[in-house]
């Protein structure tokens, strides 16, 4: 007997909105939250713009004490911090810090890329300088690869699982389909569950060396971040975290909880690199196998999904994108279902982009809508072949949306896609 699993809160701090509320107007208006970074002009990147939640110290203040910010400088965690105590706060989750007795049915997997990569770099120069006694005593949990989910844990008194994940930018979507089945197999009632990317130039420098991001739009920020437009020229970085609070139906039913939606099932694969999969460019036939298994794991048919979250990142890749959900789903032209890329408005936020991005398929189902796409207007051709141009949106549609399947992809050829339900 497998328990049902549902989604009972929701947190997020993205480009466009940090807090529920101003996430879900963004990205129903289209709101672009991707601008110029003038510290990226400075040290001559390619690439200009990013995407960068806007976080003043007085709001920072209401997340930490001043004694955990002294010698504090990891975005990561950060992020991930507000928008787990958000998500738990939404869920009607208490946060009793007197408390001595952790909750023991409730855990954490709480993904990341990178962790402190400021705080690292800081560290490295102190070192280097024979400074080693200035180095404070917090530089370890906010540079090892757990620090978020340890932050997250102590604040939230977690007794169950409380760890990090990090499979580059499945991450986030990965997070939550573990979680799933921690839930799912009775081992918790609660888990909370998302990801978190680091802001800065040390992060993004990697990406515009390799020449993946866009440079054509430095002095118009919000028409840079174009999937599937036939002038998309690369991705744009970005960052911020999404949580999410897992919960056995049981648990939420008895607590009268607010239900969001209901997640069926989900696969996570590789392509092995092998094929047409490389360290960076994904493995068609195990998209494909990837996304058939979590409808196969759901127990759903290809024809019962109404809308495509995807991974999409305006890069060449996209077309081939399509291609794969067309084949898996033996759907096309008007019979596609309707598909989206939240990285239109907030850029591609690596290892936090597929919680985010969860995060905004689950309002879809839950307030009937299907969030548009901004500067997709010139649609590739290659995309144009597949599907029928009015199942990508372009401005906000009020529809009724039951069944969200949500994929994304990442360097060394991984896979995960989930499949989330209304809830009724």
């Amino acid at each position: 007997m497998h328990n049902r699993v549902v989604v009972t809160g929701l947190g997020v701090v993205a480009p466009n909105g940090v807090g529920l509320t101003a996430f879900t107007e963004a990205i129903k208006n289209g709101t672009s939250g991707i601008n110029h970074d003038p510290q990226l002009e400075q040290l001559q990147f390619s690439c200009q713009i990013a995407g960068k939640p806007e976080l003043s110290d007085e709001f920072i203040a209401q997340y930490f004490s001043p004694l955990e910010l002294r010698n504090f400088n990891s975005t990561g965690i950060l992020y991930g911090v507000i928008a787990g105590m958000d998500a738990w706060k939404n869920a009607g989750l208490n946060i009793n810090q007197d408390s001595d007795e952790p909750a023991w049915d409730s855990g954490t997997i709480f993904g990341t890329g990178t962790s402190g990569i400021d705080k690292f770099r800081e560290s490295i120069y102190k070192v280097d300088e024979l400074q080693l006694k200035k180095l404070g005593s917090t530089a370890v949990v906010q540079t090892m690869a757990s620090g978020i989910s340890a932050y997250l844990g102590g604040k939230l008194g977690l007794g169950n699982q409380t760890t990090t994940n990090s499979s580059a930018c499945i991450t986030g979507t990965e997070s939550i389909l573990m979680a799933y089945e921690r839930i799912k197999t009775g081992q918790a009632t609660k888990m909370l569950a998302g990801s978190t990317g680091d802001s800065g130039p040390y992060i993004w420098a990697g990406f515009d060396a390799m020449k993946v991001c866009t440079y054509k739009h430095n002095q118009s920020p919000m028409q840079g971040s174009r999937p599937m437009s036939a002038s998309a020229s690369g991705f744009v970085p970005g960052s911020g975290a999404g949580a999410l609070v897992l919960e056995s139906l049981d648990s939420a039913f008895k607590r009268g909880a607010t239900i969001y939606a209901e997640i069926l099932g989900g696969h996570i694969n590789s392509g092995g690199q092998r094929g047409s999969g490389t360290m960076t460019a994904p493995n068609s036939i195990a998209v494909q196998r990837c996304i058939k298994g979590a409808l196969q794991n759901a127990g759903i048919n290809a024809s019962e999904v109404d809308a495509i979250n995807g991974h999409l990142t305006a890069t060449a890749k996209d077309a081939t994108e399509i291609q794969n959900w067309s084949l898996a789903l033996d759907r096309k032209n008007k019979d596609f279902p309707y598909i989206n890329s939240l990285k239109s408005t907030i850029g591609h936020c690596l290892s936090a982009a597929g919680s985010i991005e969860c995060i905004a398929s689950i309002l879809q189902l839950h307030q009937d809508f299907i969030f548009p796409n901004i500067n997709c207007e010139d649609l590739n051709p290659e995309i144009t072949d597949i599907i029928d141009f009015n199942k990508i949106p372009q401005q906000l549609l009020n529809t009724n949306v039951n069944i969200v399947a949500k994929a994304s992809f990442g360097f060394g050829d991984v896979n995960a896609c989930i499949i989330l339900k209304k809830y009724t």
